[in-house]
């Protein structure tokens, strides 16, 4: 499941772990078609030779296992893929603007800035989603030959580009996630089952940033761990770290809660398995729901020792599986994975996040819309007539009477004259402003 090198260490990287960030992109605009016409020596009545505008850039986000963060995309903000070049005469197209494509890591989620809506979920390498295609170049004169108009002095100008305001988030890829509160051991336990080298020491919040570890079990399957900074009670709140980090054990299927066994306060036994438990809930009730697994480390100390039978027998007596362990010594560590390998061989796959490609055979969309927007102020929308208005030349007559045909095909016209509006209300479609009397 995850493609990631054994013992890679995000936290390690000379680059700053970013996991969130919001940005612009936009396609390319399509290039303008061109009014000409043949004037070679010999070829008489040569006729019209325009040609048509180049298709704008696409914007284009691919996923690759050869980045771990967004760190790179917090510089720039605003991402614009290339416009098509505008037609030529004697019938030459325009050459097409490049694509755009963007890197980012597997596990990159794509929202819309403004409805919050989940655009794509780039969860396996070499993913490719198209977030904003290029605008069509716009016809030549060459184009709009007909039987009555034998030279047409008409262009189209070419689409323009679609502009997004777009937030990136990066939930890792693990198999397995581990939480406990801060010292609860668990950077030392990722360096005991992997390579992967999370920094160890004797003060709380020693780890700062997610760590991924390939874990390697003789003879059996290997496995992606996933350590997150560790949780203390308030998390929800924004106390220590707070629970900035726990979408990336979102896509798990398994959790380790680790358990300084030697902490443990005698009056209520399973009072730091509770405390974690419960951020969990805070944070997300299906994170809460995920089946955990109960390790109680630092067994090599004594005081681990004499406390671990009550705390198990409380545990359990709740369904609740415990292993004992010391990532310090191995000790227990075997046993742990081989139950780890085959809960996830019985465990399904984790449910792919909502939203994911959703593909759909046919979809109607509304030509346009007519809203009432204030006294003598009218406002269409719609991405058909909207991309008719920022086509047509309204320098052209020619242009303007084919405008107003389109229009009448679908229906706006008629739709028009039905409304109750004066001669001099403002009708609004994208940037342009239209008096009603212009319609007609």
């Amino acid at each position: 499941m995850c493609g990631l090198l054994a013992g890679f260490v995000l936290q390690s990287q000379p680059m700053k772990f970013v996991d969130e960030v919001t940005i612009q992109v936009s396609s390319g605009s399509g290039g303008n078609g061109v009014v000409a016409f043949r004037r070679e020596k010999f070829v008489p009545m040569g006729g019209p030779s325009g040609g048509d505008g180049g298709r704008g850039g696409s914007l284009i986000f691919e996923a690759t296992d050869d980045l771990t963060t967004l760190y790179e995309l917090s510089f720039v903000r605003k991402y614009v893929a290339a416009n098509g070049d505008h037609g030529q005469p004697r019938d030459m197209i325009g050459i097409s603007g490049k694509d755009l494509v963007i890197k980012v890591p597997v596990g990159t989620l794509i929202y819309d800035q403004e409805s919050g809506q989940l655009l794509c979920d780039l969860d396996h390498k070499g993913q490719q989603v198209v977030l904003a295609r290029g605008g069509r170049g716009g016809f030549g004169n060459a184009r709009f030959v007909s039987a009555v108009r034998r030279t047409p002095r008409i262009a189209e100008k070419g689409e323009p580009g679609k502009s997004l305001n777009i937030r990136l988030e990066l939930k890792l890829l693990a198999d397995v996630g581990l939480v406990g509160l801060p010292n609860a051991g668990k950077s030392t336990f990722l360096r005991s089952v992997s390579n992967a080298r999370p920094k160890v020491a004797d003060y709380p919040f020693t780890t700062l940033n997610p760590v991924l570890g390939i874990v390697k079990p003789e003879g059996l399957p290997s496995f992606c761990m996933a350590d997150i900074p560790g949780l203390i009670e308030g998390a929800h709140d924004g106390a220590g770290l707070g629970t900035q980090f726990l979408r990336h054990i979102e896509r798990t299927r398994l959790l380790l809660h680790l358990v300084d066994v030697s902490q443990l306060d005698m009056e209520n036994i399973t009072s730091n398995y509770d405390v974690i438990m419960s951020e969990l809930r805070e944070f997300s009730h299906e994170l809460a729901e995920k089946n955990v697994v109960v390790v109680a480390n630092k067994m090599d100390l004594p005081d681990s020792r004499e406390l671990f039978p009550e705390f198990k027998e409380a545990l359990e007596a709740r369904g609740i599986k415990v292993f004992a362990v010391s990532g310090a010594t191995h000790e227990g560590i075997d046993e742990l994975l081989k139950y780890v390998c085959q809960q996830l061989h019985e465990l399904r796959e984790p449910v792919q996040i909502a939203g994911n490609e959703s593909e759909k055979l046919y979809e109607f969309i509304e030509a346009y819309h007519i809203e009432h927007v204030s006294e003598g102020q009218w406002l269409v929308t719609g991405p058909e007539i909207e991309r008719l208005v920022a086509m047509t030349d309204f320098t052209s007559d020619e242009a303007i009477a084919i405008f107003r045909h389109k229009l009448k095909k679908i229906g706006f016209i008629d739709e028009l004259a039905g409304l109750d509006a004066e001669e001099d209300e403002v009708f609004t479609i994208g940037e342009m402003e239209f008096t009603y009397r212009e319609f007609f």
